[in-house]
């Protein structure tokens, strides 16, 4: 008995031989223009009729942009678009002007069905963009773990670099995707390879913050020979990044707390920075400066002592660590000479600072050794000499203490400035320019009579015990076995009389 045919039957089962013929007859361009269109249609019925097929027959006329067309249906996730596509022999490695192919766009969206798709009908595993980025690094870049197993499961070179010498690792770590790390690091991803400008991924993960986890990955995996090479620690990025877990991390697993960056990267600042604890003073960080500190850094490397940068700041805590921990109370700046100590300047402008600076041994008779005298003294500059770039081909001028407190800015406060300094040094005999300041306010007649000799002689003993117990002796006075009145007259301590 025949079969009778259903007359419901879906019309996209078999092809007429009307919608044979206009198959054969179109081009590749005009299939793929068909296919874009089909797939991206709202309409989810069946095939279009012959009638819609002539339609887009006549419509080829209109060239459209083959680099960008197959990669569509990979952008929007159309499994069955990109079958067709790949069915109808479109060219699977054909690139949009940026270099991008369908098989980075489908990584780059975890479309694993396309992905298969697309490496079974060829497509090109290191296929690479303009910027020298594979279907890996895409997936590495992005996040997607299971889009990056297939491609390396397919062979794709692991430590394949960019056009920047970024690697897959690279970018995972700039990007904070612990599992990906993990997997290419499992992987035997190479995380001593560099970028253009020398750094390593332990460099980029101390970046960002909360990369504990991948910081911890490639630590035992990367080469300290190599982080030496780059000229930077990573402490200095998480210093500078105030990332504290990850500069804690770091110090407990042995990275060098006294690195100093290369010549070439403390060039890029402005004020010569080399050590990691600058980096923590300078943002004014109590607690990552307490650990490095602790952990054995010296602050005494850099052009610009961090103690000068904490007076600056005023944070008398961090001051005090500095002081503790060996800072020099009696810096100097190279590039800008004095002919007294660079933290006498900085913290003139503030007195109670300035008086915290001599009680810990501040070198106040340099500020009286004026080497004009009595003699007359050259003009006031009036640029501010703490602020000049240093000239290569000119020999700096030293600057007196005269002349530094004449300044504009500080002119008006130099009597109390001297009467702190009085404080703490012996007979001094001021010069004419001092003595020009102090007569100009009768309210400063009294520090002028304050320092004409001779100077008590209790004030005198006072200043020949601190000298003998020197600046670690000074921090112990408090311990002697002295009376509490004579202990609080050697500290300077007025609080009680």
């Amino acid at each position: 008995m025949a079969t009778q045919v259903s007359t419901s039957r879906p019309s996209q089962s078999i092809l007429g031989s009307e919608e044979y013929s206009l198959y054969s007859s179109m081009s590749e361009e005009e299939l793929v223009q068909m296919a874009i269109e089909q797939s991206l249609s709202d309409s989810s019925t069946s095939q279009p009729t012959s009638q819609q097929h002539q339609k887009q027959h006549q419509r080829s006329n209109v060239k459209t942009d083959p680099s960008a067309a197959p990669n569509w249906p990979s952008e929007r996730k159309n499994t069955d678009a990109v079958k067709m596509l790949v069915e109808y022999r479109a060219d699977v490695n054909h690139r949009c002007n940026q270099g991008w192919t369908a098989l980075h766009e489908a990584v780059a969206r975890n479309a694993l069905d396309i992905i298969d798709v697309l490496v079974k009908g060829g497509a090109k595993i290191e296929a690479k963009n303009c910027y020298g980025i594979t279907p890996l690094f895409v997936a590495a870049q992005s996040g997607q773990l299971e889009a990056l197993r297939y491609i390396v499961k397919c062979g794709a070179d692991i430590n394949t670099q960019a056009n920047d010498g970024a690697t897959a690792l690279f970018e995972s770590c700039k990007n904070g995707h612990d599992d990906i790390v993990e997997f290419l690091l499992s992987q035997g991803a190479d995380a001593n390879k560099q970028n253009k400008d020398g750094f390593l991924p332990i460099h980029i993960a101390a970046k960002k913050r909360d990369n504990d986890d991948i910081v911890s990955m490639l630590i035992p995996v990367t080469s300290r020979v190599r982080v030496k090479r780059s000229g930077i620690s990573p402490l200095h990025i998480a210093a500078e990044r105030n990332n504290d877990d990850i500069l804690e991390e770091l110090i407990n697993a042995g990275y060098d707390v006294n690195f100093t960056l290369s010549h070439d990267r403390a060039r890029l600042y402005e004020d010569r920075r080399s050590t990691v604890i600058y980096f923590s003073v300078m943002n004014n960080n109590i607690y990552a400066t307490k650990l490095l500190l602790e952990a054995g850094a010296n602050a005494n490397v850099d052009i610009i002592n961090p103690l000068l940068i904490s007076i600056r700041h005023g944070c008398v805590t961090t001051m005090k660590m500095l002081i503790d921990h060996g800072a020099n109370i009696n810096a100097y700046i190279s590039s800008h000479p004095t002919s007294f100590p660079a933290t006498i300047m900085f913290s003139m402008k503030y007195l109670s600072l300035l008086k915290y600076i001599m009680d810990f041994g501040g070198d106040a008779d340099s500020c009286f050794t004026c080497e004009y005298g009595n003699g007359p003294h050259p003009p006031i500059e009036v640029h501010r000499r703490q602020n000049d770039t240093p000239q290569d081909n000119k020999q700096l001028k030293i600057v007196q203490f005269c002349e530094m407190v004449s300044t504009p800015e500080l002119s008006r406060w130099a009597g109390p400035i001297i009467d702190v300094l009085l404080d703490y040094v012996g007979n001094v005999r001021l010069c004419s320019r001092l003595l020009e300041h102090l007569d100009s306010y009768s309210e400063w007649e009294c520090i002028k009579r304050k320092a004409d000799p001779p100077r008590p002689l209790t004030h005198l003993c006072r200043l020949k015990v601190r000298k003998m117990l020197d600046r670690n002796g000074l921090k112990l006075l408090d311990t002697l076995p002295l009376p509490g009145r004579l202990i609080r007259y050697l500290s300077y301590d007025t609080s009680e009389c």
